[in-house]
Parts: structure tokens; sequence; C-alpha cells
């Protein structure tokens, strides 16, 4: 098998590129969920909600780990509270997960990632803005805020990366805007937030999201008039209805839900997120969604398989091999092997034009294909996920954030892996 220069290169700066690892699972549908106190939710758990169907996970995202059996960074079954240990309740998210995995077919597993700060603006999620306004707040809203290192926003794209890994991400959930009530400039905001999430984690351009209005006869019920103008923003952006909702929480705000609304909420959201979605929530078959972990177990030491399931990875500790044994050996340790094709996966050529790498891809199993790009110094660049059905098509990736150079291209199905050399100086 012949080495291309370029992995001599990587070889001769002593770096690794990758460790073993499976492709996502298609029918691991991820949402992520954020905003402020109803979001986090309020509600008092009673003794329905503390049973939880195993297929509905969730990744812990706050440091706190005081509520039993999370720990940040791990999934595990969405017993509540779902956001964090300190006050959140009973929440949308809750019911939401429920209904998708009642709804949806049983080969279908769920999970959710819940970053909310009670009583917090929008502007706590803008990237660019975080620190200034977090400087600015009372001492209870910053110790909230410390649950997730101190950005919000930058513990949800960890965490989503993170679940990328796992699964696939399908669409976000939203409820926030009673703090931003009186601000006009709040749906434009959002807006940046979600062009933000969806350019971070590589997402395409057709991710919903869906924002909940606050309570219609609560103190804060102006923030219903920005909701409203939400869709007027994106065509992704869709508002599920507080109709009905009156109760309130008893809690002198007027602003909370109780445990009863929040759990119809979550079904609202759910059904709506299923409306929209449609046939792309319906499993990948058995034959295209074969898992990869069994060819790493036959071809890797039982140490290397657990360590690919644990995904306990680096970008500078890489060692991209090929699937098929055959093509790579075991022992290939720092050495990267340049195949163009395979029976199930080839690459095109590989365009570039103002704004986008062009992926051209073939693939005879339809699922979930996964995109890396690495610099000459083993580090990761690109990591996207692409859901393709059998056949010819077109990956674009935007080229903002990383510059002209030379890169190792790596596409992964579950079946199958291509890893190919690219000249990005044009």
């Amino acid at each position: 098998m012949k080495v291309s220069h370029f992995v001599g290169l990587f070889c001769g700066l002593g770096l690794a590129v990758s460790s073993v690892f499976a492709a996502p699972d298609p029918n691991f549908h991820i949402y992520l969920a954020f905003g402020q106190s109803n979001m986090e939710g309020q509600g008092d758990v009673g003794s329905q909600d503390k049973t939880v169907d195993e297929r509905f996970q969730v990744l812990w995202a706050a440091n706190n780990g005081s509520c039993s059996g999370k720990t940040k960074g791990k999934w595990a079954t969405a017993v509540p509270p779902l956001a964090h240990c300190q006050g959140a309740k009973l929440g949308p998210t809750d019911y939401f997960g429920r209904t998708m995995v009642e709804k949806t077919d049983s080969k279908i597993k769920v999970g959710v990632i819940v970053v909310a700060v009670a009583g917090c603006s929008i502007q706590l999620f803008d990237k660019d803005g975080y620190a200034n306004y977090a400087r600015s707040q009372q001492s209870w809203m910053t110790q909230r805020i410390n649950e997730y290192g101190g950005n919000p926003y930058g513990r949800l794209i960890e965490m989503a990366k993170k679940a990328q890994e796992d699964g696939v991400i399908k669409g976000i959930i939203f409820h926030q805007g009673e703090t931003d009530a009186g601000d006009g400039q709040w749906p434009s905001r959002v807006k940046k937030v979600y062009d933000n999430i969806i350019k971070d984690l590589g997402l395409g351009n057709d991710v919903p999201f869906l924002a909940g209005e606050v309570l219609r006869s609560g103190s804060s019920k102006g923030a219903n008039n920005n909701i409203a103008k939400l869709p007027q923003q994106s065509k992704n952006f869709y508002v599920v209805s507080s109709e009905g909702f009156n109760q309130a929480l008893g809690d002198g705000q007027n602003v909370h839900f109780t445990s009863q609304e929040y759990r119809d909420f979550g079904k609202r959201y759910a059904e709506k997120m299923i409306e929209v979605l449609g046939d792309k929530i319906k499993p990948v078959s058995e034959a295209s969604s074969s898992s990869s972990k069994g060819s790493v177990a036959e071809e890797s030491s039982s140490s290397v398989a657990r360590s690919s399931s644990s995904r306990g990875r680096s970008s500078s500790s890489r060692t991209h091999r090929s699937s098929d044994s055959r093509n790579s050996s075991s022992s290939a340790t720092g050495v990267i092997v340049i195949t163009n094709a395979s029976p199930l996966l080839s690459i095109g050529a590989v365009s570039f034009d103002e704004r986008y790498l062009n992926v051209p891809l073939s693939i005879a199993r339809a699922g979930v294909v996964n995109i890396r790009l690495y610099s000459v110094l083993g580090n990761e660049v690109v990591n996207v996920n692409k859901l393709m059905n059998v056949g010819a098509g077109t990956v674009q990736i935007s080229k903002d954030g990383f510059s002209p150079g030379v890169y190792l291209l790596s596409v992964q199905t579950n079946s199958s892996q291509v890893t190919k050399r690219i000249d990005f100086t044009k």
C-alpha cells in the first residue's frame, strides 16, 4: 500500500492524526434546548415524572455533579432536572423528549442538551457579547452562569460537538424572551444566535428552531409580540403556542408554568417538531446503519475498541485508518493511508468557490456521512455530519475558520472510510 508524501509529513512531525472511531448513529436524534427560567423548568417533579424510557437520554452540560447519576459530558437517562442542579425542576424539555420517543419508531433514540439560566437576556447567548453582559449581573445569576463554565453558549456548543460523535442533531427548542420583552431588536438577536449555532456545529440550512410563547396573562406577556416576529427571521423558525396555559405557578412572578402545563407544553413542542421534520425522523434501515464498531473490534485490540466507544479522543492524537482491515494494518499507528475510493464510498474532485469547500460524494448505503478536515499539524479544523441518500451528492462546507493550505480530508460512513489529500491554496 502506497503512503503519500503528505502522510510522511505527518509522521515526520511525530504526530498521530486520529484514533479509530465509529461513525455517529443516524438513529440517535439529538435536540438542543436553551433559554431562561422556563426552559430550566420550575415545576415540581411528580412521581409520574421519575419513570423515563431509556431511549430518552440527556447529555449533562452543567458543572454541578450533585444530581445523582449525572456527570458533565456524559449521557444519562433523562430523569428531571435536565438543566442543572440549582433550582431547575420539571420543564418543557422533559415531555418534549418523552413525546418524541413515544411518537417515533422504536429504533429511534432521543437525546437532549439543555443549557438555561434563569432571568437571563438573549445577550447571554451572544458569543461576542456574553462576557460584558455576564459581568453586569447579580451574584445569584453569575453562580448559574458559572455552572456552564462562565459561557453558556460555549458550553452548549461544546456539548453539542460531543453529541455529534454519537448521533445527529435534528433540531433546536427555545424558551426565552421574558427578560427582553421590551427589546425590539430581540428577534434579530435570536437569529444571530441561531446562525452561530449552525455555523459552529457545521449543520445544514434546514435545522428547525422552535420558540415557545410565554404566559399570555403573565407579567411578561408582551414578549409574545417579539416571539410572533421570529418566523420573519428565517424559514426554519416556528412558534409553539401557549394558548390555554393560564394557571401560572403561583410563585409571585406570574411568569412560570405549572408542572402540568410544562408537560403539555413539552408535548406541543414535540408535535410541532414531528410535523416540521416529517420523513427526517424516520429510522435509517438496519442495512445502512450497521455500526462500524464491529469492524473496529475485529481489527483492533479490545482496549482500542473500548477507547473508541468512550470517545476519548483529542484532535492532536488521531490515526485515520480504513474500516476495511485489508487496506490498513492494525499496527500502523501514526500512518495515514490515502485511499480515494472504496466499494461503498468515493470522493469526487473537491472544488472551491468564494464561500464553500465542495465535496462530491457517492455512497452505496444511505446514512450519516462524517467529514473531517485536518491541517498538516494534525489539528482538526472541520467536523461535519451530513445525512445522505444512496447515490451521488455534494456536501458544502463553509470556508470560514480555516486558511489556505494543504489538508487531509477524511470521509466516513457506518461501513467505510476514505481519506484524501487536498490542496486549498487557490
